[in-house]
């Protein structure tokens, strides 16, 4: 078997024809999706040759070593490359084809060689995503939800996922949250609800994932956001980004999709709506009735541990990059519509 690559100049023609079988006699490479997926370093790859796609996406650790630190804490590439070899094939929504994927379990060391989806139509978080699009990506997510409803204790147990109660998080979140924290304090005007709650939140946090814990818990996604979602063309959402798949209550993304994603005048005017777009449709999918009568709480609590996005984001970002800047700014902005509107302060 071919040497798996540590760079992507050692992702070359001829170890792409050794590991995905076909002729290929020329590859090129450009970096993309700087400022979004700062935990990995991913690739756009050129190719040239006989029975191959014109491009593919490739996939390995970040060339921040601190981001690869966290990453290989929260076991994120191993879980990523877990989902494409073990799960993908399970999914409701379309996912990118993976041609390829390996991972070294004592390093994280780790590739993927993906379908590159960049052809269809993405939006921009920064601007926010329209009702329309996130109507469209509930109805995927609710669909996701309902394929590993109370299933995904099993998931975990297997280290397929990992679940939102692990050791892991809280031993790892306060101290990456910390750091971002204080950078935050020392570069931005943060606003005042974030203010009041970020110096509780790390208290608060253990408490708050326990809860998102409780059965009946799902396979959630775990970034679920504008960024990480694409468009075909019959209007259906395409994922990517499985990093963070866990096991834990479905109104975790849901509330970090809203909450993050839209606007805060949108999910201000539709954030019912859409939450009950949601419960339709696991309802729709067989999901009890029964299951959902606590949702709309578990809602609010995952809105307010979705504080630790744009903080801990903010402990690696290059505030000078104008793109990681304002989706930081924007993720923050919408956060604080929510601990108003959702009255998420009595949660700490």
């Amino acid at each position: 078997m071919a040497k798996m690559p540590t760079t992507i100049d050692e992702v070359t023609s001829v170890w792409l024809t050794e590991t995905t079988g076909w002729d290929i006699e020329a590859a090129t490479t450009e970096q993309i999706g700087v400022g979004i997926g700062v935990s990995s370093a991913v690739y756009r790859v050129h190719l040239r040759g006989a029975g191959s796609p014109e491009t593919v996406v490739v996939k390995l650790p970040a060339l921040d070593p601190a981001a690869v630190f966290t990453s290989t804490m929260l076991r994120m590439y191993l879980r990523e490359t877990q989902f494409f070899l073990k799960l993908a094939h399970q999914t409701p929504i379309r996912v990118p084809r993976c041609h390829h994927a390996e991972i070294d379990p004592e390093t994280s060391q780790f590739v993927l060689v993906m379908e590159d989806v960049g052809h269809l139509r993405e939006v921009d978080q920064v601007g926010g995503m329209g009702i329309l699009d996130a109507e469209r990506a509930i109805d995927g997510l609710a669909r996701w939800h309902a394929t590993w409803w109370r299933q995904a204790d099993d998931l975990a147990r297997d280290g397929l996922t990992v679940s939102l109660s692990d050791e892991i998080y809280k031993a790892v979140l306060p101290l990456v949250f910390d750091e971002g924290w204080n950078k935050l304090l020392g570069e931005v005007e943060v606003p005042s609800a974030i203010q009041a709650v970020g110096p509780r939140w790390v208290a608060a946090m253990p408490r708050l994932l326990d809860a998102l814990s409780v059965a009946p818990t799902t396979m959630i996604h775990g970034d679920f956001r504008a960024d990480n979602l694409f468009f075909d063309g019959t209007g259906s959402v395409v994922a990517l980004d499985f990093q963070l798949v866990g096991t834990g209550h479905g109104a975790y993304d849901l509330a970090y999709f809203i909450t993050q994603s839209l606007t805060a005048a949108d999910a201000s005017g539709h954030e019912q709506a859409l939450f009950g777009r949601w419960i339709a449709g696991l309802e729709g999918a067989g999901v009890p009735a029964a299951d959902l009568s606590d949702c709309w709480e578990q809602y609010r609590v995952a809105a307010l541990f979705c504080l630790a996005y744009p903080v801990v984001a903010w402990r690696g970002m290059d505030v000078t990059d104008p793109r990681q800047h304002d989706l930081a700014i924007a993720m923050l902005e919408r956060f604080d519509r929510a601990v108003t509107e959702l009255d998420l302060m009595p949660l700490l």
